[in-house]
């Protein structure tokens, strides 16, 4: 077994090391010279011998101080295949201590080629080297991934997550080297799920990083468009403002759909009849649909103070900024439409508790029918109780006198439900 004979190699390994320590300077020399480099020479050979999926199987079953040493024996032309292999927790683990990337993040890079982006996918650090991108998206990336990019770039990659803490004022600046810092939140529309992403973008010697934590559609369609129109960037500072109006679009897009959303509710609202439960439903419905409205109303807001910090700083050049400020006409567009969503939920959130309440009305309204019937009857059924009555019917027999009590309970009973009715419909608005 493969398996059994490389851990029996990485036993003599710790043994010479353990015997290592316990001897002296030169001595220790002489056995790691020795001893240590025929143990390597034997594992690089079983290695060599083995398929990469068979290396992989292998190296799932290492601790990581042993995982470690069977790496640095495995040849560099083989580590891509291997890596392909292995599962994400192994693969994570030679991140730790390489310039390969966590199994779990996405890092693509986008170069400009005749006008038009080109995506390159890394999974290390070397496959940077020979690319001039514009933009590098990272995705999912733990703080080692976001360590070794920005070695290589000479910059200090931020967690998004821990930015959300920081006031907004100050989640927009500018270095001393040129770094140009700002913090946006972006709109995932999901139903049931709206939330509002936050990313951290950088913009450093014109190139754009981009860092967050799962992907987002603003960004799809952007990668999208930025591949099939040619011209339509040049630089890292147009990639910014293209993802900030994308998101405008993609904000005005949800406020349609919220829309059509309160159209059907409005259906259920204005019908003449709702039960409790279509009601409660109702209300669910409304308070998601307000929910995203505010997440909307707070992206957009979010957008406009993001590019308002570029134009202050003058960072825009003349095409720049009118684009930007174009950006900012159909943000001041999407507020009326937020501010009259607001207004069209509060009236059929109003309206649905309205329905509630006659419901309760209708049913305390029965109650009371019901009560004034029986308040006469309780009266003749406490007469009929009296030792009088008991003495008025002796010479009845008894089964005919209660039967025909009975009967006169029933006719009050029905004489007070039709005096009720007549009284009712006397009320009623003449059509």
């Amino acid at each position: 077994m493969p398996l059994q004979t490389i851990q029996d190699l990485l036993s003599k390994h710790r043994l010479v090391e353990e015997n290592n320590h316990r001897q002296d300077l030169l001595r220790h020399e002489v056995a790691e010279s020795a001893a240590h480099k025929q143990l390597m020479v034997e594992l690089h050979a079983q290695l060599v011998r083995l398929d990469p999926a068979e290396i992989a199987t292998v190296l799932d079953e290492l601790t990581p101080e042993e995982l470690f040493v069977v790496w640095g024996q495995i040849d560099d032309s083989r580590t891509d295949e291997i890596l392909d292999e292995v599962s994400d927790a192994t693969r994570d683990t030679l991140a730790t201590r390489s310039n390969y990337l966590g199994a779990a993040c996405v890092v693509n890079a986008f170069e400009l080629a005749q006008g038009r982006l080109v995506q390159t996918t890394i999974e290390s650090v070397e496959d940077l080297e020979g690319i001039k991108p514009i933009w590098v998206d990272l995705v999912g990336t733990t703080k080692a991934d976001r360590r070794k990019i920005g070695q290589y770039f000479g910059l200090e990659l931020p967690d998004p997550e821990d930015l959300t803490d920081i006031e907004t004022s100050a989640r927009f600046y500018v270095e001393e080297n040129g770094e140009i810092h700002l913090h946006s939140d972006f709109l995932l529309d999901r139903e049931g799920n709206s939330r509002n992403v936050p990313v951290a973008f950088i913009l450093y010697r014109e190139i754009l990083f981009s860092v967050r934590e799962e992907e987002l559609p603003v960004f799809r369609l952007q990668r999208l468009r930025a591949r099939i129109q040619a011209g339509s960037v040049s630089d890292g500072m147009d990639l910014l403002l293209d993802l900030y109006a994308a998101d405008a679009e993609y904000s005005a897009d949800s406020l349609e759909e919220i829309y059509i959303e309160l159209g059907e509710v409005g259906k259920k609202v204005l019908s003449e009849t709702m039960t409790d439960e279509e009601a409660a439903q109702t209300l669910a419905d409304i308070a998601e649909e307000e929910d995203l409205n505010g997440r909307i109303r707070r992206n957009v807001l979010d957008t406009r103070r993001a590019l308002t910090f570029l134009i202050r700083r003058k960072l825009l050049s003349v095409s720049q900024l009118e684009d930007s400020q174009q950006i900012l006409r159909d943000i001041e567009s999407l507020d009326g439409h937020t501010s009259f969503l607001f207004d069209k939920i509060n009236f059929l959130m109003d309206a649905t508790v309205g329905f509630i309440n006659i419901n309760q009305n209708r049913v305390i309204y029965r109650l009371t029918i019901l009560s004034v019937i029986f308040m006469p009857l309780n009266v003749i059924a406490g007469i009929g109780g009296m030792s009088e009555f008991s003495m008025m019917t002796r010479n009845i027999p008894w089964p005919l006198s209660y039967a025909i009590f009975t009967v006169g309970m029933f006719i009050m009973a029905w004489i007070t439900y039709v005096i009720l009715k007549f009284y009712e419909n006397r009320q009623k608005p003449r059509k």
